[in-house]
């Protein structure tokens, strides 16, 4: 058995187990927890948990802040399927796992995927513990996770991403944010590969191409699901300002304290959310 004949297998498998835990739910959403946004996951209906390294192909997870939990329940009574955290590429240059993850899930029937991450602010009015709607992204991280065999039958060779983060899902949130009186921004989300945070003068090359905020996760999610066909919408919670606009010492501990200040108002926006987006 060959690697993308042993993914496919994974992603079987796994969406086998996924489909005996769902218990008769039929999520049409999925919610992926970025560093410090986990709180979310505890405020799951009914969870049923399962542990990535229980599902066959899944990441294994390092970092602290995510929890490596496919969790099963409802948010806001809307069926849901929580991924509590997320493997980066500045761990790995394995891009199945992610692909397993987010094809698995689509396997049993999500259409949409919710992204989130902690990222830093490239614009002085974007403030730290804020939130922006992911507009567009650049792809700064020197990969691409599709590179390599395609398999026709989780999507086509070449497709267009012009609408990588869905418009009209965008629109929806940005209603709910106002309804709720969640301060969210809106921008384009540039991906470094990091483990490394970014230079000043990094910051600056970011902020001339167009960028509002800098992080190391997110594209390749949004990539690996628009190529199977499912829709996306992205928020970022801004855990610091990029290096240099501020004397802030950037840190991973940093980021998730000042993630946790943020997580307040993801939270509050996201179960407001689903039930619009789950229509």
């Amino acid at each position: 058995m060959n690697e993308v004949q042993l993914h496919a297998e994974n992603v079987r498998q796994s969406a086998a187990r996924i489909t005996a835990a769902l218990g008769g739910l039929q999520p049409k959403i999925a919610v992926i927890l970025g560093s410090g946004l986990g709180g979310l996951a505890a405020r799951v209906e009914g969870a049923v948990t399962l542990a990535y390294k229980d599902l066959p192909g899944f990441p294994v997870l390092t970092v602290a802040g995510h929890a490596g939990q496919l969790i099963i329940g409802q948010l806001n009574s809307v069926p849901v399927i929580v991924l509590n955290g997320r493997k980066h590429f500045y761990e790995t240059h394995d891009a199945y796992p992610l692909k397993t993850l987010i094809r698995a899930v689509h396997a049993v029937g999500v259409e949409t995927l919710f992204l989130s991450n902690a990222a830093g602010s490239l614009r002085p009015h974007i403030k730290v513990s804020e939130l922006m709607l992911i507009t567009d992204h650049i792809n700064f991280l020197g990969l691409n996770p599709l590179v390599g065999p395609n398999d026709d039958t989780f999507g086509p060779r070449f497709f267009p991403v012009a609408d990588a983060w869905d418009k009209d899902l965008r629109a929806q949130v940005k209603v709910v944010a106002q309804q709720q009186g969640v301060t969210l921004h809106e921008g384009v989300y540039v991906a470094f590969r990091g483990p490394s945070f970014e230079t000043p003068a990094e910051i600056r090359m970011a902020q001339g191409w167009g960028g509002d905020a800098v992080g190391m996760s997110s594209v390749p999610d949004c990539l690996i699901a628009r190529h199977c066909g499912m829709k996306v919408v992205g928020i970022s919670c801004l855990t610091n300002m990029g290096a240099g606009l501020s004397d802030e010492i950037l840190t991973h501990a940093h980021t998730l304290e000042n993630a946790a200040k943020g997580a307040g108002a993801f939270e509050r926006l996201v179960l407001a959310s689903l039930p619009v987006l789950g229509r």
